[in-house]
């Protein structure tokens, strides 16, 4: 018999304070039960037990207070966010059909040493726990796993006699002694005043007990002092051993054959794994299409998996499920849903592509599918038009939950509370597809109820479209001037090594924190921040805080700013440059929680603008011949969504009238004239501007501008009573956050934040400051989004050559034949302006250049 008893309480605490808070949309912690969860499944690897038993503590005294009425008086109390995970991991492990076992008046611990010794000769458990003080309960059939968790993963040490005797020199049964000499403070447990681990260690490894120390106290080797110690705290050396020794005799059940894993319900596990949203989990517990007896499956009967040699074989209704496999931008597969079955085709016939594509452009037929950019993509490549209304549950699963990280059917299926279809093969495709009509039925249900349908169809579904455009289309580079300008920089690279090693006297490895830290801080005494574990801190706060006194600091940055520029955008993008000479980065639409789109490989949004050599790179993302490049960025964005949302009279006036609002702020911040802001007034008048935005405190406001803490904290309390629509919104948004439990922007883009109510005053101001900011963001990026949508529609309608290429932020790139240069410029300026109604005029300023450079500056 394998036994594995596991001390719950220790072992969730350690998942829940080793995990970064996490919680489910609708604000449910989950972190502790997630890394439970995980340490469990490990535990049942490791050990393949045929009996399982998990003890909690039960809230209430035990017989240890009887004894001594301070034990672990002092302890602070459970926190909200873990003591709300506790009965839902109880409630899951009872539905996965193991044993839940707990006593009240005994502690897990007494629980875990009762069971320990029920084994007889042959047989063992394991007893998994954070605690130490179960090591005493190791023997010859016992074994402690003892978790600790070290960089948010959570690692168990097995401990056997052996093992307990080359750490404390000691047997297992010793442990009591020594917690009986140096106590406990975690449990409040005295022990022997002025006596420490070291000092216990050494008296129990010679003389065995406090039995032996006290009989013979008079004649032991010890120094006067200690041996007064010991008399004076007897009776508290006695009560400490009490206190500290686990009971084996907790009144609970010992019959084994009651910890063999029953049946439990893996319907009702899967489907509160699956309302934690922890889809992941449902996998690794190899759960999934398991249903209550009482439970009706989705289809009735087990979706049968069929195989067709071609689509027409198929009998699609006017709304037809489907999801393509995709190889190098080819459809090498298509299921689709379609009388009770899921029906697989191959695309290993010239016919397949001429049959989808029939599919697709019958605009009769309602399209629903996950991930329907890349179908565009193919679809362009073949001069195909998909018609008819199109859905994309991926896009649906994001615009409900956008911090999920999967939007698979079945996933998102059991996300809204559906059951798994029943399939007669393991086939995650056909898993995929039999789930997709449902579970779009539950996400457009949810779409109706938040009010979002819009947000979906009128910017979502159709910015796809433009996006797998522009992917398709890409963004031609020079890549000789690349080539050119990395060799360059190599140079420039290679002379500062050789500067910053001459200055160093050593050759070294820059590259390296902690031969950086040794050279600089202990080799050339440089001044330094405290010493940590790892080393000496050489981060950029730290150097640039150097720089100006010691060169060696200021070669170190300028290489490291050079080292970068060569290896990700110099090498990385030769890498990245397809056969066409284009770069053809991939648009996430589903990533950012604020809504904004994301770029990937490369990320062509990150090249970097505001220093000279990083402006460089611009120069070589060029048009094609006969072309020109027409940059158009919005200006201040964020801060006219501000003025419209907070409706600040201010604020909208000084946009309006075409004021400078940096000026304006700077006027009203430092109750002075226009006339008389200086340029260092604007500029600490742009930073507290954009600084509200992202909820900036003091602080960071005082480290970015330079100045006091007291003269930041005064500028954002100038800012807010003069411009008193943005103190009103900064309040009312968080107030009405904590109540709805999320923020939205104008067009129902909504941010869930569980954060307002977490007790952790961190966590809590965090939330305040996404509350502020992300209905601005969001609101920026769906206007970006509008206006990229219209430009494209616009260009497409009027017939032109010109195609959207890159979108940054607030900015979008269009790259138009020179004969279109005009119209195109009016059309970008035209749509940008006037892609939503404000209280406040939207700007976008518009060049053109043969290179990104050019159009840009």
């Amino acid at each position: 018999m394998r036994l594995l008893v596991i001390d719950g309480n220790s072992i969730l605490n350690r998942a829940f304070y080793g995990i970064k808070l996490l919680t489910t949309k609708d604000g449910r912690y989950t972190n502790g039960i997630y890394g439970f969860m995980n340490i469990f499944h490990r535990l049942l690897e490791d050990c393949k037990p045929d009996r399982v038993a998990v003890a909690f503590d039960v809230k209430a005294p035990t017989f240890r207070h009887e004894m001594y009425t301070e034990y672990k008086a002092g302890r602070k109390g459970m926190p909200d966010e873990l003591h709300e995970q506790m009965p839902v991991l109880k409630e899951l492990l009872t539905f996965l059909g193991y044993k839940v076992v707990e006593k009240a008046g005994w502690e897990a611990d007494d629980i875990l040493g009762t069971l320990s010794v029920q084994m007889k000769e042959g047989d063992h458990c394991f007893i998994a726990t954070g605690d130490r003080d179960s090591l005493q309960l190791v023997s010859e059939n016992t074994t402690v796993l003892l978790a600790s968790t070290k960089m948010g993963r959570t690692q168990t040490v097995s401990y056997d006699s052996q093992k307990i005797m080359e750490e404390y020199g000691v047997t297992p049964k010793q442990m009591i002694e020594l917690k009986a000499l140096q106590g406990d403070s975690s449990d409040n447990i005295p022990g022997v005043a002025g006596v420490g681990p070291k000092t216990a260690g050494e008296l129990i490894q010679k003389y065995g007990s406090i039995d032996y120390i006290y009989e013979n106290i008079d004649a032991l080797e010890i120094k006067p002092k200690l041996r007064e110690k010991l008399v004076e705290n007897k009776e508290s050396a006695y009560l400490s051993r009490k206190l500290g020794t686990i009971s084996l005799e907790a009144p609970i059940d010992t019959d084994m054959d009651s910890y063999v894993q029953a049946e439990g319900d893996k319907g009702a596990a899967t489907r509160l794994l699956a309302s934690l949203e922890m889809f992941k989990m449902i996998e690794t517990f190899e759960l999934g299409a398991h249903h209550s007896e009482t439970e009706e499956k989705v289809s009735g009967e087990t979706v049968e998996v069929k195989y067709v040699d071609g689509l027409d074989e198929i009998r699609l209704d006017d709304a037809i499920y489907f999801i393509p496999v995709y190889e190098d931008g080819e459809v090498v597969k298509i299921a689709f849903f379609a009388d009770g079955a899921v029906y697989i085709a191959e695309n290993n016939s010239f016919i397949f592509a001429s049959q989808l594509a029939e599919i697709l452009s019958d605009e009769k037929k309602e399209k629903i599918t996950y991930d329907i950019k890349p179908l565009h993509s193919w679809a362009f490549a073949r001069g195909v038009e998909i018609k008819g209304r199109i859905s994309d549950l991926m896009i649906a699963g994001y615009i409900l939950n956008p911090s999920a990280s999967d939007y698979r059917p079945s996933r998102v299926l059991q996300e809204y509370g559906g059951a798994l279809p029943s399939m007669n093969e393991d086939n995650q495709l056909a898993l995929d597809t039999a789930s997709l009509r449902d579970a779009w039925e539950k996400v457009f249900c949810e779409l109706e109820k938040n009010g979002q349908t819009d947000l979906m169809y009128n910017i979502e579904m159709p910015l796809a479209k433009v996006l797998s455009s522009m992917e398709v289309t890409g963004f031609l580079v020079d890549s000789q001037s690349i080539e050119e300008y990395g060799a360059v920089l190599e140079t420039q690279v290679n002379s500062l090594v050789e500067r910053i090693y001459d200055l160093a006297g050593e050759e070294f490895n820059i590259n390296s924190p902690k031969q950086l830290g040794t050279v600089l801080f202990e080799k050339l005494k440089l001044p330094s921040k405290k010493k940590t574990k790892s080393g000496y801190s050489t981060n950029a706060d730290v150097l640039e805080a150097l720089a100006p006194d010691y060169p060696i600091v200021s070669l170190v940055l300028e290489y490291r700013t050079l080292a970068k520029l060569k290896s990700t955008y110099c090498d990385g993008l030769k890498k990245c440059v397809a056969p066409d000479g284009r770069i053809h980065s991939t648009l996430n639409q589903t990533e950012t929680r604020t809504g904004r789109i994301s770029s990937t490989e490369p990320n062509l949004q990150n090249i970097p603008v505001r220093s000279d050599v990083g402006r460089e790179l611009r120069k070589f993302f060029v048009a094609k011949e006969g072309c020109v490049l027409i940059d158009a960025d919005y200006s201040q964005i964020e801060l006219r969504v501000l003025a419209h949302i907070a409706n600040d009279e201010r604020m909208l006036a000084a946009f309006n009238n075409e004021d400078d609002i940096h000026t304006i702020t700077a006027s009203q911040v430092f109750n002075m004239p226009v006339e008389a802001v200086t340029p260092l007034m604007r500029t600490r008048a742009k930073a507290v501007n954009f600084g509200i935005v992202y909820g900036i405190g003091a602080f960071s406001l005082a480290k970015d501008i330079g100045v006091t803490r007291a003269e930041a904290d005064r500028y954002i309390k100038g800012y807010l009573h003069n411009f008193s629509g943005v103190d009103s919104y900064m309040q009312k948004v968080i107030a009405d956050a904590k109540i709805n439990g999320f923020v939205s922007t104008l067009f129902g883009r909504r941010r869930y934040l569980p954060e307002l109510t977490s007790s952790n005053a961190m966590l809590r101001q965090f939330g305040e400051r996404v509350a502020r900011n992300m209905p601005i963001q969001g609101t920026a990026a769906d206007i970006i989004k509008i206006a990229m949508i219209r430009v494209y529609e616009r260009m497409k309608a009027e017939n032109l050559k010109a195609r959207l290429i890159m979108q940054v932020h607030d900015e979008l790139i269009v790259e138009a034949p020179e004969d279109e240069k005009e119209k195109v410029l009016k059309i970008v300026k035209e749509e940008m302006e006037n892609a939503t109604v404000m209280n406040v005029k939207l700007t976008a300023d518009v060049h053109s250049g043969k290179s990104w450079y050019e159009a840009k500056d």
